[in-house]
């Protein structure tokens, strides 16, 4: 019998890493049943997936606000953004 995924689109990021903690907190801790463990393991990987596309995401929106010579402010992109 195929096992349904779990619909993580709705989490937070912040939520998201909650449970990836948990899980690998529990996998740490080596009582665990094998197959519960591959279990968790693939939980784990979808929820690492949906925190590196979140944070990806907003990445993208973060910019720099720069005060222009005339007073003026702008924004710059954050990968124009100088070290």
């Amino acid at each position: 019998m195929a096992e349904e995924k779990e619909d993580f689109s709705n989490l937070s990021f912040e939520d998201a890493l909650a449970q990836l903690e948990n899980i690998v907190r529990e996998l740490e801790s080596g009582r665990i049943k094998l197959d519960d463990a591959v279990n968790a393991y693939e939980k784990a990987m979808a929820l690492k997936k949906l925190c590196s596309d979140k944070l990806a995401a907003a990445t993208l929106k973060v910019e720099k606000i720069e005060l222009n010579k005339d007073g003026s402010l702008s924004t710059t992109p954050l990968d124009n953004v100088e070290a």
